[in-house]
């Protein structure tokens, strides 16, 4: 079941928080500032526009060249002309000078743009205060004229009437439409499998459809009966109110009915109770029904020859959507919270901020809409108003967050379980998920870009004008960017995520000193990343500029000069970056590997495109630059050969030590932890040499990288433990004093106290023998 589950979450009072409000306030900001750019924008459409429709009519007029050769000339011109001739050439003459006044004047100042905003969306609030007492007189006036509009109250009547056998008539269709889906596809009904996220939301789609299909025959049937029997005007206002009163709204109810399932908690996609489900569900439908009647009322003024701007209705009724929205968020923010928190087990901190303050974004969101509305009322854009394009904006912008919480949702879903154990194999896991989950959000933010810049007439291609559609390149430029930036991102990752669990060794298995074996890939694709991701931001970065209408050229120059700059002035840089490239290209190391440079030892940490940092296997990191890396020896290459010297007494056999090496090596090879590692068995290389102890035997075997360490600690205990078994010591360093006068055995104390110290001396003249030489 997918019933949200309520828990209560208290935002922490930090410096993240405060982060994350930021980000929010900055984000509503630049959404402003983008609404701001689409009413520049707009503006610049709609004069081109009426110059073009100008331009247009001027030439399907051809009116006469004027020959202005001499006063004579243009006096006999003028005298064959007619006076409608005339009258168009002075009109054209008028028009030239006032688009070389307008194209010659100076353009607005900072200054000047803000504070005819400001008066912009001043002035309509102030118009509608003062008109507010004509309001019900005016309207009253216009359900008149609409009245005598349409044959007096009969006529209206009999409108009326068609109106409703059109509505009656697709009903019907699509009642007829739902009980043969009902008789013919009765087992669809009911969800197949409620258990699964595949299974409800198959069955929700399905019902979604089957409500957009008796939605679109009501449509269908209604029309092509309201063209039968009405006439052009009586069917211009049934589109009008059947479209924004009746066809909206029901098609945002069967959206939320596929989202918030009011009645049916089983099936609900999203984490919200019972109660905020209905209320949603509700209320919503509600204000989609409010704003429609907003757009219905000023196209009603409009067919009743009543002027809108006389009576305000269409602010007044546009600010109650605003203040139904902001009422909604209010009393529903424990249910907007829930929803967009999700029922993930995995939010970050910032998703739990986001969904804490997502109420308050909805009404700040508001308010700007309020704001961007009034500056169009204002600055006589009303056109763009009644295209719905503000509703739409608010629409996109609220729902992105809840598109940001479906993302996640899918993301745990559909992403692979995590393969392997270990904290690298964890991290790989949450990296990919957190990198899906990013470019599903930009991807969003793309989306709603464009349909906001389709929304308001902005052309999204390069041969836009304008503030608003520099801002919205801009954004498409990066957008696209940071989706290909992410992708290879991700590609890597997942490579170098499974390179390092396969290598990835437990600590006990490594040893004290490391030395594994790494992998090629493993080194090379950190250096590929960092590469590729520096090139794909500089590359995009630079369009991303150039699509603001800033010249890049420039730009490419000085980078230019700065890289010759840099290759005289950093030698030593360029000669660790080609030095560098060259040990990778001959893989003289890898990631992982126990090397020896100079007199430094190590394990391979990391590499840059300058450096390799060492590990000793004390803890100390080694920074070492390519350039200076005058040899290198690599322990962890293919194979490693350890020998082990061991010294006994001279009298004892070394065939006998031979056998114990022999047996050994025979246990270690067959040992289900030791055997896979060996390549050669542990065996005896005989006696090495003599020295004033004993004599020195050494053995030998043969291992994979990096198991070298293990295997020592382990022959050493098995060697002590068979040489204990049968009797053989190691031999020590110690000091013998022959005394042939005195008989061994019956030695009594003051002989052997005068014996130590005899011997104590002797070794403390060979110790100063020793440091002197």
């Amino acid at each position: 079941m997918f019933i949200a589950q309520q828990f209560d979450y208290v935002p922490p009072n930090n410096w993240k928080t405060l982060r994350t409000l930021s980000k929010m306030y900055r984000f509503i900001l630049l959404s402003m500032a983008l609404c701001v750019g689409l009413l520049l924008q707009s503006e610049t459409v709609t004069a081109q526009s009426q110059l073009v429709t100008g331009a247009t009519a001027s030439s399907t007029q051809e009116a006469p060249e004027p020959d202005l050769a001499s006063p004579e000339a243009i006096n006999a011109m003028v005298a064959r002309m007619s006076d409608d001739e005339v009258r168009e050439l002075l009109l054209t003459q008028l028009n030239a000078n006032v688009s070389d006044g307008a194209a010659n004047a100076a353009p607005a100042t900072l200054g000047q743009q803000i504070t005819r905003f400001a008066t912009a969306f001043i002035m309509p609030i102030i118009d509608a205060v003062q008109k507010l007492p004509n309001l019900f007189v005016l309207e009253a006036q216009a359900i008149g004229n609409f009245v005598q509009l349409y044959g007096g109250l009969g006529g209206t009547f009999m409108l009326f009437v068609l109106i409703a056998t059109m509505l009656g008539a697709g009903l019907a269709a699509e009642f007829a439409v739902r009980w043969w889906q009902l008789t013919h596809f009765r087992e669809l009904d009911e969800p197949a499998d409620n258990s699964s996220l595949l299974g409800v939301i198959s069955y929700l789609f399905r019902r979604f459809l089957r409500e957009m299909l008796g939605i679109v025959v009501f449509f269908l049937i209604g029309r092509s009966v309201a063209q039968l029997i009405m006439t052009d005007d009586q069917l211009t206002f049934a589109a009008i109110f059947a479209r924004n009163l009746i066809f909206y709204p029901r098609i945002a109810a069967a959206i939320l009915r596929f989202v918030l399932a009011p009645k049916r908690p089983e099936l609900r996609l999203v984490n919200v109770s019972d109660r905020w489900a209905g209320y949603l569900y509700r209320n919503i439908t509600g204000l989609v029904f409010v704003g429609g009647l907003t757009i219905f009322a000023v196209t009603f003024n409009s067919l009743a020859d009543i002027d809108s701007s006389e009576t305000q209705i269409g602010f007044w009724l546009d600010s109650a959507v605003y203040v139904y929205l902001i009422l909604i968020a209010w009393t529903a923010r424990e249910g907007l919270v829930d929803m967009l928190r999700g029922s993930h087990s995995d939010n970050t901190p910032f998703d739990e901020a986001v969904a804490t303050f997502y109420p308050y974004y909805i009404m700040s969101l508001s308010g700007i809409m309020f704001v961007i509305v009034s500056i169009l009322i204002g600055l006589d854009q009303v056109a763009l108003l009644l295209n719905g394009a503000h509703y739409l904006t608010l629409f996109w912008l609220i729902a992105a967050p809840n598109f940001d919480t479906a993302i996640r949702g899918l993301v745990q879903h559909l992403v692979s379980p995590m393969r392997g154990e270990g904290v690298v194999a964890e991290a790989a896991y949450n990296s990919t998920k957190r990198s899906y989950i990013r470019i599903g959000r930009v991807l969003v933010l793309g989306l709603v870009v464009i349909i906001i810049g389709k929304t308001w007439n902005i052309q999204l291609t390069g041969g836009g004008a304008g503030f608003g559609a520099h801002v919205v390149s801009f954004f498409m430029t990066v957008i696209v960017g940071y989706v290909v930036f992410e992708l290879v991102s991700l590609s890597i990752n997942r490579r170098l995520a499974a390179e390092q669990t396969t290598r990835e060794i437990a600590e006990d298995e490594v040893g004290d000193e490391g030395g594994g074996s790494g992998s090629r890939l493993g080194t090379v694709l950190p250096l590929l990343r960092v590469t590729a991701q520096a090139g794909i931001a500089v590359i995009f970065g630079l369009l991303a500029i150039g699509n603001l209408g800033i010249d890049i050229t420039p730009l490419l120059a000085g980078a230019g000069i700065l890289g010759l700059a840099i290759g005289f002035g950093a030698q030593k840089l360029v000669s660790d970056v080609v030095s560098g490239i060259f040990f990778l290209i001959d893989d003289a190391f890898r990631v992982g590997e126990y090397v020896e440079i100079g007199s430094t030892r190590g394990t391979v940490e990391k590499i840059s495109i300058r450096s390799i940092q060492l590990r000793h296997h004390r803890g100390a990191v080694h920074t070492i630059p390519y350039g200076e890396i005058p040899q290198l020896t690599n322990y962890s290459r293919d194979w490693v050969i350890v020998k082990l010297k061991f010294t006994v007494p001279f009298d004892t056999n070394p065939n006998q030590i031979k056998k114990i090496f022999k047996k050994i090596g025979a246990e270690m090879m067959s040992h289900e932890l030791y055997g896979n590692d060996f390549i050669e068995p542990f065996k005896s290389q005989g006696v090495f040499e003599f020295d004033d102890v004993g004599m020195v035997v050494r053995g030998k075997y043969m291992t994979k990288p990096g198991k070298q360490f293990t295997i020592r600690k382990e022959i050493y205990n098995r060697v002590k433990a068979e040489f204990d078994a049968v009797g053989i010591d190691f031999a020590r360093r110690e000091v013998r004093v022959a005394m042939p006068h005195i008989d061994e055995d019956n030695v009594s104390e003051a002989e052997a106290a005068v014996i130590s110290a005899a011997a104590a001396e002797a070794v403390q003249r060979a110790k100063e023998q020793q440091q002197g030489t």
